[in-house]
């Protein structure tokens, strides 16, 4: 079903309507022979129909009645049906229209060499019901519930687990959507998540996945390569007081995109990295990347006949490398070069025993997610003051490149 206003319902969603739950523990026996055939290679239209989906049987009855002028009764072009009764073998009666009860009447209009306008209202004429059968349908109304409330538990199931008092979880559902703006052609990307500190996953959990190779097509004036590599994982943060004064930092997404051609010559085509998402839902992030270059045209050469190029040994020094203690960074003489961007789409999911309460704990899960916050901040902060430097460093490298006269004027 979509939003549309002129939407009606499909023979599926009528059929779905009633449709009758299997046993969730229902199991099949081992080992025996199969009584009637798995697929049927010519169904006809009526098996279509009666074995789409699984529904209760219904009794059915039309109220009708003959709108025709004298002369004309009987055609069939004049019936209208006033009434819908529907019995099924539960016992419930489903009437529709519903009774009219306070409602004003409803109306039909006839079409024709004059249009008539007829008015009927449906009642419940039955006598009341008596005290033992009221019971009876509250027992039944109760069993019914009592069932339903069942379903929903098996659909929930009894390994749900909850978050451990004073920890964080959080849960990404991420997908490597496509990469764009590169030189060579067959990419595919590596990725990895770094886990701060006071961060931990799993130990069966998997924090790095390496997509499928892709060709590119022309999208507009891009060469787009559209990976559609869903990947997922859950990481918890432990906190108690020391750890939310010094809470700074939120799991970081690593990238490199690699391109391989026929001749098996990989090419580092560029590195990059997504802090997640602070905040739960679905978000889509594009992530710049860059490469490093070596001056003169002889690393370019041997990138476009041999293959390779200038690697990172540490993926982490995208950004500021975990291994790193002192105060100030220095990246003096690191020459790069901005290369394509890559699109993700993530769907995070946070629990917290924290939401839960109204106490003081609650408080300090809103100082960490502040805290949160702003750092989600700093690292805006940090990709544009990167991009800054990456700009004044290819200004420098033009300014090499000129003839001496011009640089002197």
């Amino acid at each position: 079903m979509t939003t549309s206003d002129s939407e009606v319902p499909s023979f599926l969603v009528e059929r779905m309507a009633n449709v009758r739950r299997r046993r969730q523990d229902r199991r099949g026996l081992e080992g025996g022979i199969l009584k009637s055939r798995i697929i049927t290679w010519e169904p006809s239209e009526e098996f279509i129909r009666s074995n789409h989906v699984i529904n209760t049987p219904l009794q059915t009855m039309y109220i009708m009645a003959d709108l025709g002028p004298y002369g004309k009764l009987g055609q069939r072009d004049y019936e209208q049906v006033l009434c819908t009764l529907k019995v099924d073998s539960n016992g419930v009666i489903t009437v529709k229209p519903d009774f009219t009860d306070n409602r004003g009447p409803y109306r039909i209009v006839t079409e024709g060499e004059k249009q008539e306008l007829w008015k009927y209202t449906i009642k419940n004429v039955s006598s009341p019901a008596q005290r033992e059968e009221e019971e009876r349908e509250q027992r039944v109304f109760k069993d019914l519930y009592g069932r339903h409330k069942e379903y929903l538990s098996s659909l929930v199931g009894s390994d749900f687990e909850m978050a451990v008092p004073g920890s964080l979880r959080l849960f990404v559902n991420g997908e490597v959507v496509s990469a764009q703006g590169y030189e060579y052609d067959n990419l595919y990307v590596h990725f990895f998540v770094e886990l701060p500190e006071y961060w931990s996953s799993p130990s069966y959990q998997q924090l790095s996945g390496v997509t499928q190779t892709c060709v590119t097509k022309s999208v507009g004036m891009d060469e787009v390569a559209y990976f559609s590599y869903p990947f997922t994982f859950e990481a918890s943060f432990f906190h108690d007081t020391e750890a939310l004064e010094d809470l700074s930092q939120w799991p970081v997404l690593y990238l490199e995109v690699i391109s391989l051609d026929f001749w098996q010559r990989y090419r580092v085509e560029g590195y990059g990295s997504i802090v997640l998402p602070t905040a739960p839902g679905s978000h889509t992030i594009t992530a710049s990347t860059w490469r490093p270059v070596e001056l003169g045209t002889l690393a370019e050469l041997r990138r476009f006949f041999i293959g390779g190029s200038l690697e990172l040994e540490d993926l982490s020094y995208v950004r500021i490398p975990g291994t790193f203690k002192g105060d100030r960074l220095s990246r003096f003489g690191f020459r790069s070069k901005t290369t394509g961007s890559v699109t993700f789409r993530f769907n995070c999911l946070q629990q917290s025993m924290a939401f839960l309460e109204s106490s003081s704990t609650w408080k300090k899960m809103q100082s960490v997610l502040e805290g949160i916050g702003r750092f989600s901040q700093q690292n805006n902060i940090f990709n544009v003051l990167e991009a800054f430097q990456r700009a004044r460093r290819r200004m420098q490298e033009a300014q090499v490149n000129l003839p001496e006269d011009l640089v002197s004027s």
